[in-house]
């Protein structure tokens, strides 16, 4: 499950930073990583991680709730100092973060919350609604890694959240293939009513001129809250502006990706190529100084 952090827009736990960091940063992805596979279904057959969690299997529907009762029920005891301690391996491993970073259970709490809304609800009617679904599914990522860091405060959280919810919105535009073969929309109705787009149009190999300006508008707003954020990266030193850096980047590099189809994304996600996160890194680092 870990080594899917090498595929995501930004390096998750880059090489430069130091090593009981980089730990933590992996401990959290993996956590984040089992919440998210519980929610999409995408555990392997025969439910090992069901098992580990004291359950009899891991299907659709019911059993995706349930799985994440027993995960949130398992965090509880990653907080607890009584006996028995956690039961699934990647649970232990985020208990030497959560203790030695002083975590709070909310963050974790509100990224299971999210998977659970994704079992209950896959439209969401305005941008408004799909920023609140963001509060939960990213949000509470930005706010670990200051916490792991040491550097929160209620500015930099409100930047990071910022920034968080850019990064979904992008990730939302890369993926629309992909998750509505899931059954989820994630841009707005009233958008998509707005452009002239209906769902039989995102099912489509291409998208057409209503889809792409469609997708021109979200991408447009993702890189103002980009953009919103971004002092976040100026707000600290060292090592971990350069991480910071990496996240709003890996966003915009992002963005110049789905620029570059022509804002089509139905084909398959635009990805940006590593010389252009470089590229951009350098430049957000210059910018935000």
């Amino acid at each position: 499950m870990l080594d899917q952090a090498a595929h995501e827009n930004f390096p998750v736990a880059p090489f430069f930073l130091p090593r009981a960091w980089r730990a933590d940063l992996m401990a959290l992805y993996g956590f984040a990583r089992l919440v998210d596979d519980i929610g999409d279904g995408d555990l392997a057959p025969g439910g090992g991680d069901a098992v580990l969690l004291g359950l009899d299997r891991a299907q659709d529907g019911e059993d995706r709730l349930a799985l994440l009762d027993a995960l949130e029920a398992d965090l509880h005891r990653v907080f607890s100092d009584r006996a028995p301690g956690p039961k699934h391996p990647l649970m232990r491993r985020l208990g030497p973060t959560v203790r030695r970073c002083a975590l709070t259970p909310e963050p974790f709490l509100g990224l299971i919350e999210a998977n659970r809304q994704d079992q209950r609800i896959s439209r969401y009617g305005t941008y408004d609604d799909l920023a609140a679904y963001c509060e939960l599914s990213a949000n509470p990522v930005g706010r670990l890694v200051l916490g792991v860091t040491g550097t929160s405060s209620p500015e930099r959280i409100r930047l990071s959240d910022a920034i968080c919810t850019a990064l979904q919105l992008v990730e939302h535009l890369q993926d629309v293939a992909e998750d509505l073969g899931r059954d989820r929309i994630y841009l707005p109705a009233e958008d998509m009513k707005r452009f002239g787009v209906t769902e039989a149009d995102l099912a489509a190999p291409t998208g057409d001129a209503s889809v792409r300006a469609l997708i021109a508008f979200e991408a447009e707003r993702a890189g103002e809250l980009l953009d919103e954020g971004a002092p976040l990266v100026g707000s600290v030193h060292g090592r971990l502006k350069l991480l910071l850096a990496g996240f709003v980047a890996g966003g915009r590099a992002a963005l110049q990706a789905v620029a570059a189809a022509d804002h089509d994304v139905l084909p398959g996600p635009p990805k940006p190529t590593k010389l252009s996160l470089l590229r951009e890194v350098g430049a957000t680092l210059r910018r935000e100084g």
